[in-house]
């Protein structure tokens, strides 16, 4: 059996699409959906509740922290293979569940996650950043152990020996291949449309926690210089993306967007 894990909140622009796409699937074995929403005031809780082959249980009590949740969905489900899936992650064809768990046959792979599309609204800078994490994976083979939760497979076993960290409250994914040393594999035909317009305060938050987070790994602080470094070269990728593609109206966003997103993440390794 399958158990899809599904969290939500506030996702009522997607929800609807995500569980129609998960419950049209077509895959050689049980699926069950167990879907977690945290407190949603727009709609998606009710929407949750009217769907009768959707499994619901309540977040666990108290502050919101990603690990200690997913570890108890994980506890509930009854498959074999776990499969994480945000609520705004839609599926775009019927053979995405079949086709993201199949590499978990081999008993030598840790986890999968599959590719994501950015949405038809993204930003430039937001769409260029995903097709050079995702896409056909040849760039961000490079990049160590890129992982996202976002679409992603594992075996329960491994889940439940091997539990996620309950005490950070960002880039639990991450730290759970590097605390493992987990053999991934990136499934690009297992495809879901996500991604975020963020504000720039919202960048400024995700990137100083990151880099916090990251600090919390154990990975090294970096400098000053290494981060004007990284608002430089990004900043140069993105105008060249722009003029590739013919986005002329965006091109005072992309020094802004890196320099809050660089120097935010530079802070919070310093934290």
């Amino acid at each position: 059996m399958i158990s899809v894990l599904m969290r939500s909140h506030n996702d009522i622009a997607y929800i609807r699409q995500t569980v129609e796409a998960l419950l049209n699937q077509e895959v050689d074995d049980n699926v069950e959906i167990i879907s977690c929403d945290d407190h949603s005031t727009d709609g998606t809780a009710e929407y949750l509740a009217s769907i009768p082959g959707l499994r619901r249980i309540a977040p666990p009590a108290g502050r919101y922290v990603p690990g200690k949740t997913l570890n108890y969905m994980v506890s509930c489900a009854n498959g074999e293979y776990i499969v994480f899936n945000n609520g705004d992650a839609i599926p775009q064809h019927k053979e995405y569940l079949k086709n993201l768990v199949a590499p978990l046959q081999d008993e030598s792979v840790d986890c999968v996650f599959g590719n994501q599309l950015a949405r038809p609204d993204a930003f430039a800078v937001v769409r260029k950043d995903y097709e050079r994490a995702f896409g056909d994976g040849s760039i961000s083979k490079n990049w160590g152990r890129f992982f996202s939760l976002v679409s992603s497979g594992f075996r329960k076993a491994d889940l439940l020996l091997k539990p996620f960290n309950d005490q950070i409250q960002y880039s639990e994914d991450s730290e759970w291949v590097n605390r493992n040393r987990a053999n991934i594999v990136y499934v690009s035909g297992a495809i879901v449309e996500h991604s975020h317009n963020y504000t720039l305060k919202e960048v400024r938050k995700r990137f100083f926690n990151e880099g916090v987070a990251d600090t919390q790994m154990g990975k090294s602080p970096i400098s000053l210089l290494r981060a004007l470094r990284n608002v430089i070269a990004e900043t140069l990728r993105d105008y060249i993306y722009l003029f590739k593609h013919g986005k002329f109206g965006e091109v005072f966003y992309p020094p802004i967007y890196r320099w809050v997103q660089k120097i935010s993440y530079y802070r919070g390794t310093k934290q």
